[in-house]
């Protein structure tokens, strides 16, 4: 017979059916996977060798799990993935609120309708997908909110006692029950929450106003909770911490490469962006790199953290901006420039909590400048360093040739480029001829690059340089303009003295 045409708890004890507890079931199912060398956490990158295997380990402990990481660490998305861990369908006493398992009953609805009917028992089955309850922690949630509570109008209706059993309205975790249960932020519970968590974890007794219900509760249990909140705040009660059996650190992806996968991963592109613009390798690596330069930056807040979304975020608007000026200059094609990427700052401002000398400093200057730094830490992997190049020539052991000796002149001489947001890509390209050396330089470097990846190259050099502080950089009216370091410093000065001046005459008068 096959499962779904099993109708009765008869029906049910004729096919064989045994009851295990879910940890149990997760622990069976994770087995079979592992033998099979199926993967067991689909999606999650840059895990293989160190959060994965520690869940694993912790399952097959039968383990409650806390994972403990900073936001956007995957901590959510690997505790829902867990439900592909259980099995398709488990039988379930017809009507009962709390998902008895119909040859272990708990509660006193499932016990009365066996009693009654016997084998006649109706069952209902319930697919794996229904088995996942979840919870965010907040000051608001009350004990009644996860166990229960009386309900009198339930006790009006049925004309029961309160101190029947049947008045009981129950919370998320009993209706969790044969499930997996994720308690996300565990740290913002109450105390007194977290202390109503003890039995359940420990003994699996729950206590309901005044009834002490002897309730074996079969649940996975997993808690995320961000390191700041648990160590420094101490929000996680420690006998609480002490009845959860498996901490799991998550983190940061630790390689541009793995940031990468990630980002193509998850970002939500649309297919006529797709066709219509392209992202060359450089622009992706420079825009993961802004992640990892705000990660150890001084003016973000390190204890909060830099969620992989702002690279997720930053790459999606990376494209719109390269598409919303194809439309506007009705090209059918082009890709994305690095005076593009200043159409990224709103993704990075909205994802990084700034210190004190941070919000100082400004969100978006921080975000200004977190790109310039992503620029500078890439330019070395595909340049000279400038810096480097500086040090022989000051220290006469330089052998050969300044590589950017002829763009440096071209600006010592007065020349200055302005490279517009909105300029079409031949534009750009006839824009950045005008500068003596350059492309020289990326074909000194790139021999085999075609006419725009050269052009790309070109603008990635100019940048860096500006990054290097050999040459000056401004965005200012829709464009970006690059110029002499001398003779923008010396401006800046000139207009310092003439508003200073000013001032006096002002004064004076």
């Amino acid at each position: 017979m096959k499962t779904k045409e099993i109708k009765t708890l008869g029906q049910l004890k004729k096919s064989g059916y045994q009851f295990k507890t879910i940890k149990e079931e997760v622990r069976s199912n994770l087995i079979k996977k592992l033998q099979n060398k199926e993967s067991t956490f689909s999606g999650i990158i840059g895990y293989e060798d160190t959060v994965i295997p520690d869940v694993e380990r912790a399952l097959l402990s039968r383990h409650n799990i806390l994972f403990l990481g900073l936001r956007g660490q995957a901590k959510t998305r690997m505790a829902r993935q867990m439900i592909d861990l259980l099995d398709e369908l488990i039988p379930v006493v017809a009507g009962s609120e709390i998902n008895d398992d119909p040859l272990k009953p708990i509660s006193k609805y499932a016990r009365q309708l066996i009693a009654e009917k016997g084998d006649d028992t109706p069952i209902d089955w319930m697919a794996r997908s229904e088995r996942y309850g979840e919870k965010l922690a907040t000051p608001d949630v009350s004990v009644a909110d996860l166990i229960g509570d009386i309900d009198p109008i339930k006790a009006a209706n049925l004309r029961l006692s309160f101190a029947d059993e049947g008045v009981i309205h129950y919370g998320i975790i009993p209706r969790s029950n044969r499930s997996i249960f994720v308690i996300n932020e565990i740290p913002d519970l109450q105390a007194r929450i977290q202390v109503a968590l003890f039995n359940i974890l420990e003994e699996g007794d729950i206590q309901i106003r005044g009834f002490k219900l002897r309730m074996p509760l079969d649940i996975l249990f997993v808690f995320t909770a961000n390191p700041e909140d648990y160590t420094n705040r101490g929000s996680i009660v420690t006998p609480l911490k002490d009845r959860i059996e498996s901490q799991i650190l998550t983190h940061y992806p630790k390689s541009i490469d793995t940031a990468l996968s990630i980002t193509e991963q998850e970002a939500a592109i649309h297919e006529d962006q797709k066709s219509r613009v392209k992202m060359s390798d450089l622009v992706k690596r420079l825009i993961e790199q802004i992640s990892f330069e705000a990660r150890s930056n001084e003016y973000v807040d390190k204890k909060s953290g830099v969620s992989a979304r702002l690279s997720i975020s930053a790459y999606e608007n990376a494209l719109s901006t390269a598409e919303r000026r194809a439309i506007i200059n009705r090209e059918k094609e082009t890709m994305v420039w690095l005076s593009d990427l200043p159409g990224i700052i709103p993704s990075i401002t909205g994802k990084i909590e700034l210190v004190y000398e941070g919000e100082q400093e400004g969100p978006y200057q921080v975000a200004m400048n977190l790109l310039d730094k992503a620029i500078r830490s890439q330019f070395v992997q595909y340049f000279p360093n400038p810096d480097a190049v500086k040090k022989k020539r000051a220290s006469a052991q330089q052998t050969e040739e300044n590589p950017y000796r002829s763009v440096q002149t071209w600006f010592d001489k007065g020349n200055s480029l302005n490279v517009f947001f909105n300029n079409k890509d031949e534009e750009k390209i006839q824009q950045l001829y005008k500068v003596d050396g350059l492309h020289a330089l990326v074909k000194k470097f790139f021999k085999h690059v075609n006419e725009k990846e050269a052009a790309l190259l070109m603008e990635f050099v100019l940048h860096g340089l500006a990054a290097y502080s050999v040459i000056s950089k401004k965005i200012v009216d829709g464009k970006i303009e690059f110029k002499d370091l001398m003779g923008s410093m010396l401006n800046l000065g000139n207009a310092t003295s003439l508003n200073e001046e000013d001032f006096d005459n002002e004064d004076f008068n």
